[in-house]
């Protein structure tokens, strides 16, 4: 099919569009709070209202009847897809923020190892129940912090003797380039607890998933960091703008107190940005079931046996299927390698592989968590 491109953009005064025909209306958004988004453009199935005429008439007390009703009750989930938002997750450790962006639909942007230097980033300390391991692993992620500086400053020195200044480019943008190459060589020093800090921009939805699968997690960290989303979603949100907002309804107060009253409602008002949404997020049962039996049934096949060495890449040749499948699932949950596991699994026997089969199957479609859903979702309700 060949394609038609125009030497100029349409405009609205299109001579192929008739005097009597309105024109195609096209406008950004903004200053919405996302549920009351996603409720307006989800009227679009239900409505032949224009998107001004419903952001009119909609109140955050319709939005919230709206979404119990749709989203929980009826399940059409896609309408949380409409909803975005904007969440600071600050001070959580890299291995935390790993976790954090394990999801198929984040969008995001973390602290950089390579431009930064992490030096009095601090990082996080476990809870240990044994003060000589408190000790001892404060004392490794001490030591590793020193290293990373020496090392940092040591590369820097080096570079800075091999690489001359080029004749246009200042000083401090010299220095700039010679740091971050030498922090991208040193920060393989840092341990996954270093402090780190993200911003996440996405959906509804997927928070929901997100806050279900971090409050399943085996890590303490990770379970207080998806209560902490859960509630930075259902609670008050920052507003940038509180302080000049709040200086101008002082200066309308001075002038008039009904008008003062007035603007403080407005705009001061509380702004949550997913408080229907997000409150049904728990965590997923399912998820910490099925890990429980698959750390039991990588026991069952191992049976203690004596970790062999493996090289650092290993070539494998194809298995049947259900070896593959079987193999993938249990290697997360075991210290051995990957072939050890595999050779196992592959002397197992077909029957027990083929009693288990259905089983594993049932545990690989629970670890995508494509299908978290809250106890007011039907599980086959679908999306319109």
């Amino acid at each position: 099919m060949s394609e038609v491109i125009l030497s100029e953009p349409a405009t609205l005064s299109d001579s192929s569009s008739s005097a009597n025909e309105p024109s195609v209306e096209v406008f950004a958004v903004y200053g919405v709070e996302p549920e009351i988004q996603a409720y307006a453009m989800a009227k679009y199935s239900r409505s032949s209202l224009s998107m001004k005429e419903s952001l009119k008439e909609i109140t955050s007390q319709k939005a919230e009847k709206f979404l119990n009703t749709f989203y929980f009750q009826y399940g059409h989930r896609s309408i949380a897809d409409l909803a975005h938002i904007a969440l600071a997750i600050e001070r959580l450790s890299i291995l935390a923020a790993i976790v954090v962006a394990d999801e198929q639909r984040w969008d995001g942007q973390e602290r950089s190892t390579r431009y930064q230097d992490f030096r009095k980033s601090g990082y996080y300390t476990p809870e240990f129940g044994d003060s000589s391991l408190r000790s001892l692993y404060r004392q490794a992620v001490d030591q590793l912090f020193l290293d990373y500086e020496r090392l940092s400053q040591m590369m820097f020195e080096y570079l800075r003797g091999i690489t001359p200044k080029p004749a246009d480019m200042k000083q401090d943008a010299y220095e700039r380039t010679l740091r971050a190459r030498a922090f991208d060589i040193s920060r393989y020093f840092l341990p996954l607890a270093t402090n780190t800090s993200l911003g996440e921009i996405v959906n509804a939805r997927t928070l929901e998933t997100q806050v279900a699968h971090l409050l399943s997690h085996t890590h303490k960290e990770v379970r207080d960091l998806g209560a902490r989303l859960k509630h930075a979603a259902i609670s008050s949100a920052y507003n940038a703008n509180e302080e000049s907002l709040r200086s101008l309804v002082e200066e309308i107060r001075a002038l008039s107190s009904e008008l003062g009253e007035r603007a403080e409602r407005e705009l001061l008002r509380e702004v949550r940005v997913a408080p229907t949404l997000v409150k049904y997020a728990d965590p997923n049962a399912y998820e910490i079931e099925t890990r429980r039996e698959l750390l039991q049934a990588a026991a069952d096949l191992m049976r203690d046996a004596k970790v062999e060495p493996a090289p650092l890449v290993d070539l494998l040749n194809d298995e049947p299927l259900e070896v593959e499948l079987a193999a993938t699932l249990l290697y997360e949950h075991c210290h051995y390698s990957y072939r050890q596991v595999r050779e196992a699994v592959g002397s197992a026997g077909e029957a027990r592989r083929r009693e288990s089969l259905n089983w594993d199957c049932v545990i690989a479609a629970s670890m995508t968590r494509c299908c978290v859903h809250s106890p007011q979702v039907s599980s086959s309700a679908s999306i319109s």
